[in-house]
């Protein structure tokens, strides 16, 4: 019975692939409606994401196949949706990201603000949580947990090493000093403890030495243990967390931009990198006050004087101080490369937060967009990613006469084959090829597709319809549940898929119930990226959880309470600055329900 199990348990994904078509085929059998058909393709794509069955890229692909073999889209259409204007802004945030990785400009800053915040115990917490938040804002979550999660580990290895060391130093050597006369009265204690002597018999200390050095051992293991426990998780959860505070941060928030496009192609970009930034980086810095406060109470304490380390360093903090300063020097001088992608970069946000401001008209607006939305965010994005494919890596400011020399070993070289002449630039396509995350493309289109049939077929105006007995609820009641159902399906779904899945139909909701629709479907969005209770829910925690250091317990405790803490801090913002700056309280007219759904 058992190698039965094991067969079907190790082929259980063909399984899922041939027999689940089948087991719903019945829905647009028995209803032969177009909104039966698109039910039947999105309930088939919801189990294949959910179950990882195939790629989460190849499932995306499925709207081509099913949407013009069932006659809900033509091919062409459906193949328009998937790349589209949120995919162009995906690529130019990736390529921008991809050369801060490239050059090692993200550990230069993570090192250098380390290095300010100190290395006691609560402060280098603190600091490696907003070091990861920061950089999460702008790339890859799993690239920044990647390189956070080795330091942390380096620097607490170095403070239990000489924290042992002084442990060992104090029990040799402090009987013959004047200053540890406290110590062996400990020592003698302890000794009575395990001999079981009484105090005026004479124990052997060096026994005495012994037990008192196992103790201490057992105490510090036991004491660092909770410490790599707390900075992995604060680690992998600030990556989490900063990535939902600007628009490419992560990719659940791009989904949002580019289904309020495609759904309310009236809403005059009220989703762009400026607007969502003013709703989510207070939002981010809440919850991420909020995750320290708790994983400090979790694997510290509230002993400030004892975390935070008032008074002046030991030697410990030295010692691990020194270690992040060797990693930096190894960094050596920042390269005219870092500088310039470290420019390109500045401007880049200073380009995407002022194009449409909001509180004023912007650039784009006086210069391209008075007739229409011409220059969005993804144009300013690929604009400024393609100058790493122009700029150089370095200058050559070399005398000429040492230059002309090189030019005549480069041409030796040249002729042997080893040498291709020309100073490369800040990124070349072989460094993008093998790090921009294309099935990532994919998913959004897949996701967009979905919208689109919705849409053609009039399922988004069913559901709809379908949810109106949701008026009688109240706008915040509505919201918090729909949160915590995102957050619960997003611990084991991908936040992408889970996204892609739910947006199309809470927007069809807010429509007919008359409920702005970024009422709900902004929170749900950053719900969706709130995956903190399951190794597997997010690769930061699978990343965190491979060190070794924790279990799946540790995870779900810490998780389940920031799961909590995130949803209400996303409700409390969108029903105080959130309302304000969207006008949340009023429907707006290009949500008009005539406007987003048509009949097949």
């Amino acid at each position: 019975m058992t190698p039965v199990l094991r067969w079907l348990w190790v082929n259980r994904n063909y399984f899922i692939i041939f027999i689940t078509p089948f087991i719903i085929l019945p829905l647009p059998l028995v209803i032969p409606t177009p909104e039966a058909r698109c039910g039947f393709a999105i309930i088939l794509m919801a189990l294949y994401w959910c179950t990882e069955c195939m790629p989460l890229a190849v499932t995306a692909l499925l709207p081509v196949i099913l949407f013009p073999m069932m006659g809900i889209m033509e091919s062409g259409k459906v193949c328009v949706e998937y790349l589209k204007d949120t995919n162009m802004l995906f690529i130019g945030g990736l390529l921008v990201a991809i050369a801060v990785e490239h050059w090692n400009l993200h550990k230069r800053i993570a090192l250098s603000v380390l290095l300010i915040v100190g290395v006691r115990p609560a402060l280098l917490m603190m600091g490696f949580m907003i070091v990861t938040a920061f950089l999460s804002m702008w790339i890859s979550n799993t690239a920044t947990t990647a390189m956070m999660l080795p330091i942390s580990q380096a620097v607490l290895e170095q403070l239990s090493a000489t924290e042992a060391d002084s442990d060992e130093k104090e029990l040799r050597e402090g009987r013959d000093n004047h200053a540890f006369e406290l110590a062996e009265v400990n020592i003698k204690q302890a000794l009575d403890n395990v001999t079981g002597d009484k105090p005026n018999n004479n124990p052997d200390m060096e026994a005495g030495i012994n037990a008192l050095s196992e103790r201490r051992r057992r105490e510090r293991e036991a004491k660092y243990l909770c410490l790599f426990k707390g900075m992995s998780l604060s680690v992998c959860y600030s990556a989490s967390i900063g990535g939902t505070a600007t628009l490419t941060g992560t990719t659940p928030n791009l989904i949002l931009k580019g289904q309020m496009d495609d759904i309310f192609p009236e809403n005059n970009d009220v989703i762009n990198f400026a607007s969502w930034f003013g709703f989510a980086f207070p939002n981010m810095v809440l919850m991420l006050a909020l995750s320290w406060l708790w994983l400090q109470f979790m694997y510290m304490g509230f002993n400030f004087k004892k975390t935070f380390g008032c008074g002046s360093k030991n030697e410990g903090d030295k010692d691990a101080y020194r270690v992040m300063k060797n990693e930096y020097k190894k960094l050596g001088t920042m390269s005219f490369a870092e500088g310039a992608v470290l420019v390109i970069f500045v401007i880049l946000v200073i380009l995407w937060f002022t194009r449409e401001p909001g509180f004023m008209p912007g650039w784009a607006t006086e210069l391209f967009n008075k007739n229409g939305q011409y220059v969005t965010d993804g144009t300013v994005a690929i604009f400024m990613s393609t100058l790493f494919f122009v700029i150089p890596s370095q200058l050559n400011c070399s005398c000429l006469a040492s230059a002309n020399d090189e030019r005549d070993e480069e041409a030796e070289e040249v002729e042997e084959g080893k040498f291709k002449p020309g100073t490369p630039t800040l990124l070349n396509w072989k460094v993008v090829n093998e790090r921009m995350p294309w099935n990532i493309v994919l998913l959004l289109g897949g996701g967009f597709a979905l919208a689109k049939g919705s849409e053609v077929s009039g399922l988004s105006k069913w559901l709809g319809e379908s949810l109106a007995p949701l008026k009688s609820i109240p706008p915040f009641a509505i919201s918090l549940i729909l949160c915590l159902l995102v957050g619960t399906f997003t611990e084991c779904s991908s936040n992408t898929a889970t996204t892609t899945l739910f947006l199309p139909i809470l927007a069809s909701m807010a429509t007919t119930i008359g409920l702005h629709p970024l009422y709900v479907m902004l929170p749900c969005t950053i719900s969706a990226s709130l995956a903190f209770m399951l190794p597997v829910a997010t690769p930061p925690n699978a990343i965190a959880f491979s060190y070794g250091n924790l279990k799946v317990v540790d995870m779900a405790k810490a998780g389940f309470i920031l799961n909590i803490i995130g949803i209400l801090s996303i409700n409390l913002g969108i029903n105080t600055w959130g309302t304000a700056m969207f006008n949340l309280g009023t429907f707006p007219s290009w949500a008009n329900a005539t406007n987003v759904t048509s009949t097949p």
